[in-house]
């Protein structure tokens, strides 16, 4: 299997194989990497993979991207990464039916209760294998809106030759997700709060991994969603989720997903695009709209940080969706060409493009599946109420959201399966605000809040930022 780049025009670049692109993130001509194509899984895999455990379901799916690792070294990492003890049961992500073809799928029982640790702990032991493959080091540099840091800091933590510089929105995540990152004092975590929003971080990001002289020099890597290897590993439980909402794989099955950077349902994208019977991929997004105006209109717009809402689903407020290049490349019949020109310079430019004037437009994103829609606090906060009072079960903002734009595209017939995107103990503010009680707390955080934080609070400031991560390398 080989890699190419969105932006890289036939022939530029040659492609690269797995093992090349698992450190990087970036292209260097900062396009995102895809496979060449996608691998095409028909009845007599899915038949055979419907009662396999998640951690061979796994090293299936990952072995049809991945021939540059032994496979029984595979199998070994993918084994694992994905037990019991770390991920609470034997199923890692089991299906909860709320009522008649409506389900919530659990992937938030990880280390730190959110679904960035299905991708983030197999990661970690990919980076650790190849860098002791290599006799190399790898300096991490992040951006967090609330759960990358902390998934992607509990993967690294102690793993050799691995540094976690990890920047986050300053005062912008919960008190819970800000304690679960800033708590940690392992010598290879950094956490560096910036004066900002999201996209702030994730700009820092890219610049720096766009200064390709700097990013070779102090070995950078990323473990945001634009890396090819976490949206891979993401792909699994949209196969696992299928398999346990249905009972013959002739069933076609509609996935709601809160998304805001597009990492989380652009590997549902990738999964129907490898033939998954996918009807629907639902795009919840909170009040940074930039996902659904454009699949309602066409015209992908970003806001500035002043037009970017802080809302009570903090780990949406983001108005740069950083995956969404990938989709678009597919959507634009894989023209690197033009996906450059939309994604970079263009962009930068004019802040916006329009697809919607393309009279294919419609019809094209429909073929892909692709729905969408909004919630707001006041929905958000009376969706967990009812979920409460109609099924008993407590859901978090970000869920919620997802719960709320499902209902408005579930077909009879058609099981609509909602990702839950964390634990409600991280957002226990709304939870509050809605139930009247504080959520349940898994016993082993009891206190976090209380314990001693180290953090750096730093401006939005690239040449800043690379000083930083330039004296932690000394």
């Amino acid at each position: 299997m080989q890699y190419i780049s969105t932006r890289a025009a036939q022939g530029q670049a040659a492609p690269k194989r797995f093992c090349e692109i698992l450190l990087e993130g970036l292209a260097p001509d900062g396009g995102l990497y895809l496979p060449l194509h996608y691998p095409q899984v028909g009845s007599s895999e899915l038949r055979r993979w419907r009662s396999l455990p998640y951690a061979d379901l796994a090293f299936e799916i990952l072995s049809l991207y991945v021939d540059d690792i032994p496979p029984d070294v595979l199998r070994a990492l993918c084994r694992k990464t994905y037990t019991a003890e770390v991920f609470g049961t034997d199923a890692i992500v089991p299906l909860k039916r709320l009522e008649e073809g409506l389900y919530l799928e659990a992937l938030s029982n990880g280390p730190t209760l959110a679904f960035k640790d299905m991708a983030m702990q197999l990661l970690g032991n990919l980076f650790e294998y190849e860098l002791a493959r290599r006799g190399e080091e790898l300096n991490i540099f992040g951006a967090t809106s609330g759960d990358t840091g902390s998934a992607a800091e509990y993967a690294m933590r102690g793993k050799k030759g691995v540094r976690v510089f990890m920047t986050s929105p300053d005062g912008r995540m919960s008190p819970f997700q800000q304690a679960q990152m800033f708590s940690l004092l392992d010598d290879n975590i950094h956490n560096l709060a910036i004066r900002g929003v999201f996209d702030d971080c994730q700009d820092l990001v890219k610049a720096v991994s766009n200064d390709l002289s700097f990013k070779q020099r102090y070995k950078i890597g990323t473990v945001n969603s634009i890396n090819w290897a976490r949206l891979m590993a993401q792909v699994v439980y949209y196969f696992a989720g299928y398999f346990q909402a249905t009972s013959s794989n002739k069933e076609r099955v509609s996935f709601c997903v809160p998304s805001g950077n597009f990492g989380n349902v652009c590997a549902g994208h990738v999964a129907r695009m490898m033939g998954l019977p996918i009807e629907k991929l639902v795009v919840a997004t909170n009040e940074n709209d930039v996902l659904d105006e454009f699949f309602r209109t066409g015209v992908y717009r970003v806001r500035g940080s002043a037009d970017t809402h802080e809302t009570s689903s903090p780990s949406m407020d983001i108005s740069k969706a950083s995956n969404f290049e990938r989709f678009v490349f597919d959507l634009l019949g894989r023209d690197s060409e033009r996906v450059a020109g939309l994604f970079g310079a263009g962009l930068a430019r004019d802040g916006a493009f329009d697809l919607g004037a393309d009279p294919k437009f419609p019809q094209a994103a429909q073929a892909y599946g692709f729905v969408s829609g909004k919630s707001t606090h006041a929905e958000r906060i009376a969706t967990i109420r009812d979920t409460w009072q109609r099924f008993g079960v407590v859901v978090e903002t970000h869920t919620a959201d997802g719960l709320k734009v499902a209902q408005q595209h579930r077909q009879s017939g058609t099981p609509m399966v909602v990702l839950e995107t964390a634990l409600p103990i991280k957002f226990a503010s709304s939870i509050v605000e809605a139930l009247g009680r504080e959520p349940e707390r898994p016993p082993k955080f009891a206190g976090i809040e209380d314990l001693p934080k180290r953090v750096q609070v730093m401006d939005a400031d690239v040449q800043a930022i690379k000083a930083y991560i330039a004296a932690a390398c000394t």
